[in-house]
């Protein structure tokens, strides 16, 4: 990691290689779902703790998938 605390919108479509556009992030936003987001002004900011914890609510596991730590 690099040391960011933060991402931008932008940053955060491309955290998820374009399957989230700009303009889902912005309804998102206005229905107050989706990973949490800081706004400071008209910067809106998303901290990567918040899109990690957003990533593991949103993870699926399969039935028969090993699962890591276990034996």
């Amino acid at each position: 990691m690099d040391g960011r605390k933060f991402l931008t919108a932008e940053e955060v479509a491309e955290r998820y290689r374009g399957s989230i556009s700009l303009g889902t992030l912005r309804n998102w936003r206005a229905k107050r779902i989706g990973p949490a987001y800081v706004k400071l002004g008209k910067a809106v900011l998303y901290p990567i703790e918040e899109l990690e914890i957003w990533d593991q609510k949103n993870k699926v596991t399969c039935v028969n998938a090993p699962r890591h730590g276990r034996r």
